[in-house]
């Protein structure tokens, strides 16, 4: 069963709907700057989200292609976004403070965890499991260190990505007991 739902990823619907969403979100700051001010970004701005896209698309592509269990496939896409939306809010206006407060650089820290596991575990379940179990972990100590400081409200936000990671780990796991 698994061999026939990965080998039908490249036909997937789903994988024309996450490459067209990406192009949509690529489209729609120049889209808004052509009827506001507000919007207001330079070439370079593009160049830096389209390779966000690419590389979050990239990664998913990937992910699909090394496991077909729905749970890996998942998991991979939480995972995914966890890592894509902590980048962007990172780069757009920084957790903590603005984008050049150097605390940012913890998060940054974070996100070499599940890349750095995720080649060390190649890419399967068990231990990407636990990859993303440590992400959560490495997300909660700089969620400590920020609360310590005295960044509530930063602390809380980053919150968010700690749950998001949990919740990957746990998928990994599911797809990896599945498999046994």
């Amino acid at each position: 069963m698994t061999e026939t739902i990965r080998n039908t990823w490249p036909s997937s619907p789903w994988r024309a709907a996450m490459w067209a969403a990406a192009l949509a979100l690529l489209l729609l700051p120049w889209v808004a700057m052509q009827f506001t001010g507000e919007v207001q970004w330079s070439p370079g701005d593009f160049v830096v989200f389209g390779a966000m896209l690419l590389g979050a698309c990239g990664a998913m592509e990937l992910g699909a292609r090394m496991n077909g269990h729905l749970a890996y496939r998942v998991g991979v896409a939480v995972a995914v976004a966890a890592g894509f939306g902590l980048v962007w809010v990172n780069l757009a206006v920084g957790i903590v403070g603005s984008e050049g407060n150097p605390l940012n650089l913890m998060f940054a820290g974070v996100l070499l965890v599940p890349v750095i596991g995720a080649l060390a575990a190649r890419f399967k379940a068990r231990g990407m499991a636990w990859t993303l179990a440590a992400t959560a972990a490495a997300q909660a100590i700089a969620a400590a260190v920020v609360w310590w400081l005295g960044y509530t409200y930063e602390a809380l936000l980053t919150c968010v990505f700690i749950a998001l990671w949990a919740v990957s780990a746990l998928l990994f796991r599911w797809a990896a007991s599945a498999q046994r």
